[in-house]
Protein backbone atom coordinates (compact mmCIF):
# COMPACT_ATOMS: atom_id res chain seq x y z
CA UNK A 1 0.00 0.00 0.00
CA UNK A 2 1.51 3.19 -0.84
CA UNK A 3 2.79 6.10 1.68
CA UNK A 4 0.77 9.31 2.04
CA UNK A 5 3.41 11.57 0.81
CA UNK A 6 3.44 13.81 3.59
CA UNK A 7 4.40 11.01 5.81
CA UNK A 8 6.95 11.05 3.90
CA UNK A 9 8.02 14.30 3.43
CA UNK A 10 7.96 14.52 7.58
CA UNK A 11 10.05 11.25 7.80
CA UNK A 12 12.69 12.37 4.96
CA UNK A 13 12.83 16.21 6.86
CA UNK A 14 13.84 14.20 10.44
CA UNK A 15 16.55 11.97 8.96
CA UNK A 16 17.77 15.21 6.72
CA UNK A 17 18.54 17.51 9.79
CA UNK A 18 19.55 13.93 11.73
CA UNK A 19 22.59 13.57 9.35
CA UNK A 20 23.24 17.21 8.97
CA UNK A 21 24.30 16.94 12.67
CA UNK A 22 26.12 14.14 12.18
CA UNK A 23 27.95 15.96 9.44
CA UNK A 24 28.33 19.22 11.78
CA UNK A 25 30.60 16.81 14.10
CA UNK A 26 33.51 16.87 11.71
CA UNK A 27 33.07 20.83 9.73
CA UNK A 28 35.91 22.98 10.03
CA UNK A 29 38.02 20.42 11.27
CA UNK A 30 41.10 18.29 10.76
CA UNK A 31 39.21 16.15 8.86
CA UNK A 32 40.87 13.00 7.05
CA UNK A 33 40.20 13.37 3.05
CA UNK A 34 40.28 10.00 1.24
CA UNK A 35 40.26 9.61 -2.51
CA UNK A 36 37.42 7.77 -4.81
CA UNK A 37 38.22 5.84 -7.97
CA UNK A 38 36.98 8.80 -9.35
CA UNK A 39 39.60 11.20 -7.46
CA UNK A 40 36.47 12.44 -6.08
CA UNK A 41 36.67 13.44 -2.01
CA UNK A 42 34.94 12.22 0.43
CA UNK A 43 35.55 11.97 4.04
CA UNK A 44 34.47 9.88 6.95
CA UNK A 45 31.33 12.62 7.54
CA UNK A 46 30.14 11.31 3.84
CA UNK A 47 30.41 7.44 5.27
CA UNK A 48 28.32 7.86 8.37
CA UNK A 49 25.95 10.19 7.27
CA UNK A 50 24.54 7.91 4.50
CA UNK A 51 25.26 5.20 6.99
CA UNK A 52 22.86 6.72 9.21
CA UNK A 53 20.54 7.58 6.62
CA UNK A 54 20.45 3.86 5.31
CA UNK A 55 19.66 2.65 8.65
CA UNK A 56 17.04 4.83 9.13
CA UNK A 57 15.14 4.31 5.85
CA UNK A 58 16.02 0.35 6.26
CA UNK A 59 14.29 -0.02 9.50
CA UNK A 60 11.33 2.25 8.81
CA UNK A 61 11.16 1.11 5.08
CA UNK A 62 12.29 -2.24 4.65
CA UNK A 63 10.89 -2.79 1.15
CA UNK A 64 12.23 0.56 -0.08
CA UNK A 65 15.28 0.65 -2.47
CA UNK A 66 18.57 2.97 -1.80
CA UNK A 67 20.51 4.36 -4.31
CA UNK A 68 23.43 6.48 -2.28
CA UNK A 69 26.36 8.33 -3.74
CA UNK A 70 28.90 6.28 -1.45
CA UNK A 71 27.73 3.00 -0.97
CA UNK A 72 25.71 2.11 -4.08
CA UNK A 73 22.38 0.07 -4.67
CA UNK A 74 20.67 -1.71 -2.20
CA UNK A 75 17.10 -3.63 -1.19
CA UNK A 76 14.61 -4.86 -3.80
CA UNK A 77 15.71 -4.26 -7.36
CA UNK A 78 11.90 -4.10 -8.24
CA UNK A 79 11.01 -1.60 -4.92
CA UNK A 80 7.93 0.96 -5.93
CA UNK A 81 9.94 3.28 -3.83
CA UNK A 82 13.93 4.06 -4.08
CA UNK A 83 15.39 6.53 -2.12
CA UNK A 84 18.25 8.67 -3.64
CA UNK A 85 21.04 9.43 -1.52
CA UNK A 86 23.82 12.36 -1.36
CA UNK A 87 24.64 12.05 2.64
CA UNK A 88 27.44 15.47 1.83
CA UNK A 89 26.86 17.76 -1.83
CA UNK A 90 29.68 19.76 -2.14
CA UNK A 91 32.13 17.69 -0.10
CA UNK A 92 35.37 20.51 -1.49
CA UNK A 93 33.24 22.74 0.06
CA UNK A 94 32.52 21.04 3.33
CA UNK A 95 36.17 19.79 3.39
CA UNK A 96 37.41 23.92 3.37
CA UNK A 97 34.82 24.89 5.66
CA UNK A 98 33.13 26.58 3.52
CA UNK A 99 29.06 26.16 4.39
CA UNK A 100 27.68 26.08 1.22
CA UNK A 101 27.23 21.55 1.56
CA UNK A 102 24.12 19.62 1.86
CA UNK A 103 22.25 16.55 2.58
CA UNK A 104 20.23 15.72 -0.23
CA UNK A 105 17.43 13.15 0.09
CA UNK A 106 15.24 12.65 -3.04
CA UNK A 107 12.97 9.69 -3.53
CA UNK A 108 11.59 7.95 -6.41
CA UNK A 109 7.68 6.06 -6.85
CA UNK A 110 7.90 3.98 -10.14
CA UNK A 111 10.97 5.46 -10.81
CA UNK A 112 9.38 8.99 -10.88
CA UNK A 113 10.69 11.61 -8.68
CA UNK A 114 8.31 12.71 -6.01
CA UNK A 115 9.81 14.38 -3.29
CA UNK A 116 13.10 15.82 -2.30
CA UNK A 117 14.74 17.50 0.84
CA UNK A 118 17.67 19.55 0.89
CA UNK A 119 19.17 20.31 4.35
CA UNK A 120 22.28 22.87 4.67
CA UNK A 121 23.40 22.20 8.43
CA UNK A 122 25.57 24.71 8.60
CA UNK A 123 23.14 27.58 7.49
CA UNK A 124 20.32 25.97 9.38
CA UNK A 125 18.48 26.37 6.30
CA UNK A 126 16.09 22.96 4.59
CA UNK A 127 13.98 23.21 1.43
CA UNK A 128 11.57 20.36 1.25
CA UNK A 129 8.74 19.50 -1.10
CA UNK A 130 6.53 16.49 -2.16
CA UNK A 131 4.35 16.12 -5.00
CA UNK A 132 1.19 18.12 -4.78
CA UNK A 133 2.31 19.63 -1.19
CA UNK A 134 3.91 22.40 -2.40
CA UNK A 135 7.99 23.44 -1.33
CA UNK A 136 8.60 25.00 1.98
CA UNK A 137 11.45 26.98 3.24
CA UNK A 138 12.57 26.15 6.69
CA UNK A 139 8.59 25.01 7.53
CA UNK A 140 7.20 28.15 5.06
CA UNK A 141 5.91 27.95 1.53
CA UNK A 142 8.30 29.24 -0.78
CA UNK A 143 7.94 30.49 -4.64
CA UNK A 144 10.40 31.07 -7.53
CA UNK A 145 10.60 34.51 -7.96
CA UNK A 146 8.98 36.82 -10.67
CA UNK A 147 12.38 37.90 -12.69
CA UNK A 148 11.19 37.28 -16.54
CA UNK A 149 15.20 38.37 -18.11
CA UNK A 150 18.06 37.10 -17.38
CA UNK A 151 19.11 40.73 -17.66
CA UNK A 152 17.11 41.21 -14.60
CA UNK A 153 18.00 38.06 -12.59
CA UNK A 154 20.74 36.11 -10.63
CA UNK A 155 22.85 33.18 -12.40
CA UNK A 156 24.41 30.61 -10.17
CA UNK A 157 26.63 28.08 -10.70
CA UNK A 158 29.16 25.54 -9.02
CA UNK A 159 32.35 26.91 -11.30
CA UNK A 160 33.48 29.14 -13.64
CA UNK A 161 35.18 26.07 -15.18
CA UNK A 162 35.20 23.01 -16.43
CA UNK A 163 32.07 23.12 -19.15
CA UNK A 164 34.56 22.96 -22.09
CA UNK A 165 35.05 19.33 -21.94
CA UNK A 166 31.49 19.04 -22.36
CA UNK A 167 31.06 21.01 -24.98
CA UNK A 168 29.07 23.79 -22.90
CA UNK A 169 31.60 26.65 -22.48
CA UNK A 170 29.91 28.76 -25.43
CA UNK A 171 26.57 28.60 -24.22
CA UNK A 172 27.85 29.27 -20.78
CA UNK A 173 29.86 31.98 -21.67
CA UNK A 174 25.91 33.32 -23.86
CA UNK A 175 24.43 32.96 -20.27
CA UNK A 176 26.70 34.41 -18.80
CA UNK A 177 26.79 37.47 -20.83
CA UNK A 178 23.27 37.64 -20.57
CA UNK A 179 23.07 37.45 -16.48
CA UNK A 180 22.16 40.73 -14.88
CA UNK A 181 24.47 38.93 -12.07
CA UNK A 182 26.83 35.88 -11.52
CA UNK A 183 27.89 33.82 -8.52
CA UNK A 184 29.78 30.80 -7.48
CA UNK A 185 27.27 30.35 -4.99
CA UNK A 186 27.47 26.45 -5.19
CA UNK A 187 26.41 22.86 -5.73
CA UNK A 188 22.49 21.82 -4.62
CA UNK A 189 22.48 25.61 -2.48
CA UNK A 190 22.63 27.23 -5.81
CA UNK A 191 18.90 25.23 -6.90
CA UNK A 192 17.97 26.32 -3.78
CA UNK A 193 18.04 29.61 -4.20
CA UNK A 194 15.98 29.51 -6.98
CA UNK A 195 13.74 27.50 -5.50
CA UNK A 196 13.29 30.59 -2.91
CA UNK A 197 13.02 33.13 -5.31
CA UNK A 198 16.56 34.10 -4.82
CA UNK A 199 18.20 33.69 -7.72
CA UNK A 200 16.92 32.60 -11.09
CA UNK A 201 18.97 30.06 -13.01
CA UNK A 202 21.30 27.54 -11.08
CA UNK A 203 23.37 25.28 -13.57
CA UNK A 204 25.76 22.50 -14.17
CA UNK A 205 27.50 20.86 -17.23
CA UNK A 206 27.62 17.63 -15.21
CA UNK A 207 25.88 15.99 -12.23
CA UNK A 208 25.11 12.77 -10.81
CA UNK A 209 21.74 11.28 -10.38
CA UNK A 210 22.20 11.56 -6.73
CA UNK A 211 22.74 15.09 -7.53
CA UNK A 212 19.45 15.51 -9.46
CA UNK A 213 16.79 13.34 -7.49
CA UNK A 214 15.60 15.71 -4.93
CA UNK A 215 16.32 18.80 -6.65
CA UNK A 216 13.30 18.34 -9.49
CA UNK A 217 10.61 17.94 -7.24
CA UNK A 218 12.02 20.95 -5.09
CA UNK A 219 11.98 23.36 -8.26
CA UNK A 220 8.95 21.86 -9.70
CA UNK A 221 6.51 22.48 -6.32
CA UNK A 222 8.54 25.67 -6.01
CA UNK A 223 6.55 26.62 -9.76
CA UNK A 224 10.16 26.34 -11.32
CA UNK A 225 11.44 24.14 -13.67
CA UNK A 226 14.32 21.65 -12.90
CA UNK A 227 15.53 19.92 -16.48
CA UNK A 228 18.68 19.32 -18.41
CA UNK A 229 20.51 21.54 -20.60
CA UNK A 230 18.09 20.72 -23.68
CA UNK A 231 14.73 21.62 -21.51
CA UNK A 232 14.06 18.22 -20.59
CA UNK A 233 12.64 17.55 -17.18
CA UNK A 234 14.76 14.56 -16.00
CA UNK A 235 17.15 13.19 -13.14
CA UNK A 236 18.46 10.87 -15.69
CA UNK A 237 20.80 13.00 -18.03
CA UNK A 238 23.85 14.01 -16.23
CA UNK A 239 23.80 18.03 -15.97
CA UNK A 240 21.18 20.32 -14.15
CA UNK A 241 19.34 23.38 -15.13
CA UNK A 242 17.14 24.70 -12.67
CA UNK A 243 15.17 28.25 -13.48
CA UNK A 244 12.01 29.95 -12.37
CA UNK A 245 10.39 28.87 -15.57
CA UNK A 246 9.95 32.75 -16.60
CA UNK A 247 13.37 32.58 -18.05
CA UNK A 248 13.82 28.90 -19.27
CA UNK A 249 13.39 29.81 -23.12
CA UNK A 250 15.35 32.15 -22.86
CA UNK A 251 17.95 29.94 -21.56
CA UNK A 252 17.42 27.30 -24.30
CA UNK A 253 17.87 29.56 -26.92
CA UNK A 254 21.29 30.55 -25.51
CA UNK A 255 22.63 26.89 -25.49
CA UNK A 256 20.63 26.24 -28.50
CA UNK A 257 22.15 29.00 -30.36
CA UNK A 258 25.24 28.04 -32.73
Amino acid sequence: MAENYSDLLDFANQIAVHAGKITLRYFQSDVVVDRKADDSPVTIADREAEAYLREAIGGRFPDHAILGEEAGSSGPEDAEYRWILDPIDGTKSFIHGVPLYGVMIGLLRDGKPILGVVHMPALNEIVAAAEGFGCRWNGNPCRVSGVRSLHAGLVVATSITGYAQYGKDAAFQRILGKAGMFRTWADCYGYLLVATGRAEVALDPVMNIWDNAALLPILQEAGGTFTDWRGTATIANPEGLGTNGLVLDEVLELIADR
